[in-house]
């Protein structure tokens, strides 16, 4: 299993990145990909969620109307489109994977913020927002 996340980079405030998880070593449809992001001394944070079966997604509310979360089975890819950039967005960004395969769909509702249920992650890729 392996996910490499990449797109990450030095942008200025109120400009955009897509963030990009390439997934592979596992039945895409069977898993939930989250995004998650650690700022220098901060705990790591869920921002969003998408289950690659129906493509349900998930927002934390300090991101909803900014970042878009979409994903491409063909590529076995999911983005992360992150708008209006904020110095307060400059973080490691992390995918990881959560089987989601046959468990009810009420838990990834409630929980897929939670680092702990996530099965695989990626090496992390770093934004930084200059003001």
């Amino acid at each position: 299993v392996q996910l490499q996340a990449s797109g990450g980079g030095l942008v200025q405030a109120g400009g955009s990145l897509r963030l990009s998880c390439a997934a592979s070593g596992f039945t895409f449809d069977d898993y939930a990909i989250g995004w998650f992001r650690q700022a220098p001394g901060k705990e790591r944070e869920g921002v969003s969620c998408i289950r690659n079966k129906d493509g349900t997604t998930y927002y934390a509310d300090s991101v909803k109307g900014r970042f878009t979360i979409s994903s491409d089975k063909a590529k076995r890819t999911v983005y992360l489109q992150i708008n209006d950039l904020k110095p307060e967005d400059t973080a490691v960004y992390y995918c990881a994977a959560d089987k989601v395969f046959r468990r009810p769909p009420i838990l990834l509702a409630r929980f897929w913020a939670s680092v702990g249920r996530y099965d695989y992650w990626g090496q992390g890729t770093q934004v930084t927002v200059s003001s």
